[in-house]
């Protein structure tokens, strides 16, 4: 058993949102008990204990679209590269390094990009995957890195025309592998969904080789509108808007997430709210493109269920939850918008959508709740209570405020410092791989 306490806690649990001076009590991948410090340390006198240090203790932030494979492309320079819009970013910049991506440099993503999870507080992660140069077998390279960091992942491949038919059909069976190798594991550690690129770059026949393939009762991870350009093309080749275009094709649905949906309009809003399709939301990488600003707070206030994540952007989620209360104060001229629809997404949404991929509940401190756990140094310098603690974490927090870092029962940071993994070792190995990526892409 772990004892955390001597700290304040936050639960994201309605029937107990916070203990000024609390604890939490795991046994194996469960937690056994939330509760005063004082009686779970009296009670539990031999459980190996945490000490908070009267930081504050909450669960491990949960990221719901992550792009793991771009881990490599810090301080990276590509030769004549100087993009004038979206689509010259993906072609000149993301597409270009994926197909120079070979599995060492796919398994030092991962381990590059979990380590920073892990300092950040991040304990489940959705990621979205394309590496061209290398298919078969990428998401179970992923996952080795995953199991070996310790941390939650649901994974899926990113398909699309870009790169011809063979390559294509190669990446929808990456995902239907994958997908059924995901379901057969009970840890409650990894899932699996089946990835799209955007709606310009598949086919009509691609999306039907899609249907024959994807397992049942899975569902699909695809960008939506994310760039104006995406919007065009579909009312040009189509003659229908991309939601729309999504339902004919049998993607919306309960167990499908669409990433962004920047330039969509109410009638889509009105069937994403029908099929129960979730949406992310992904602030920094939509203003760093240059793409323009999603109506979030309206499909938030719509009952739609909006998530938020980082695209790769950044690892840490409470810097994604500052731009995005920045980001829609500006957009909407209104100093009062997003202070409750952000936390909504980060805390409960987030945790309602790993709910339908994961066996547990994850993102919430209660009894029988996953045992993903996170201690911060932050002691608040003014009142907390269950009423204030959103300001606290957005005006008080940031990803390096975590010290400690507990997923599925594990001790993954303590203190700052790494238990069971060489960061040093581990991350000499990402530089060589990001040192030969510079190379290939030179």
């Amino acid at each position: 058993m772990i004892l955390i306490g001597n700290g304040k806690v936050i639960t994201f649990d309605r029937e107990n949102p916070f203990l000024s001076d609390g604890a939490v009590l795991l046994d194996n991948s469960r937690i056994l008990s939330v509760g005063s410090f004082g009686s779970l340390k009296q009670q539990y006198a031999e459980a190996d204990f945490v000490d908070a240090k009267g930081g504050v203790i909450m669960p491990g932030f949960i990221n719901t679209h992550e792009h793991i494979y771009s881990a490599l492309a810090r301080g990276l320079s590509i030769k004549g590269y100087s993009p004038k819009g979206f689509l010259e970013i993906l072609d000149g910049m993301w597409w270009n390094i994926d197909r120079h991506l070979d599995p060492d440099s796919i398994y030092a993503s991962a381990m590059a990009t979990y380590i920073e999870c892990i300092k950040c507080g991040v304990t489940t992660v959705f990621d979205h995957h394309a590496s061209y140069g290398s298919i078969r077998d990428s998401l179970f390279t992923i996952e080795k890195a995953a199991e070996k960091c310790g941390i939650r992942s649901c994974l899926c491949y990113e398909v699309s025309d870009r790169d011809g038919t063979e390559k294509m059909r190669e990446a929808v069976l990456e995902n239907e592998a994958f997908i059924r190798h995901a379901a057969e594991d009970d840890s409650g550690m990894i899932a699996g969904m089946f990835g799209l690129h955007a709606s310009f770059t598949l086919s009509d026949d691609t999306l039907a080789f899609c249907r024959e393939h994807i397992p049942k009762e899975s569902g699909y991870h695809i960008h939506v509108a994310e760039g104006i350009e995406d919007l065009h093309d579909c009312l040009q080749k189509h003659g229908k808007r991309i939601i729309d275009r999504l339902l004919d094709q049998e993607i919306l649905g309960e167990k499908t997430i669409c990433a962004h949906c920047i330039y969509v309009n109410p009638h889509e809003m009105d069937l994403l709210k029908e099929t129960d399709t979730m949406v992310v939301h992904n602030p920094e990488s939509n203003m760093g493109n240059a793409c323009g600003c999603p109506p979030t707070m309206e499909l938030v206030k719509r009952g739609i269920l909006t998530g938020l994540g980082t695209d790769g952007y950044t690892h840490d989620m409470t810097e994604s939850m500052k731009v995005a209360n920045i980001l829609h104060k500006h957009h909407l001229c209104d100093p009062n918008a997003a202070w409750s629809e952000v936390p909504k997404m980060l805390f409960e949404n987030n945790a309602k959508i790993a709910g339908r991929f994961f066996n547990l509940p994850v993102g919430v401190l209660r009894e029988g709740a996953a045992a993903d756990v996170i201690v911060t140094d932050y002691i608040p310098p003014t009142p907390m209570n269950e009423n204030n603690i959103n300001s606290h974490i957005l005006f008080g927090m940031s990803g390096r405020s975590v010290i400690t870092t507990i997923c599925n029962g594990k001790i993954l940071m303590k203190d700052r410092i790494l238990q069971d993994l060489d960061e040093e070792a581990e991350l000499a190995l990402v530089r060589e791989e990001g040192k030969k990526l510079a190379e290939r892409l030179s």
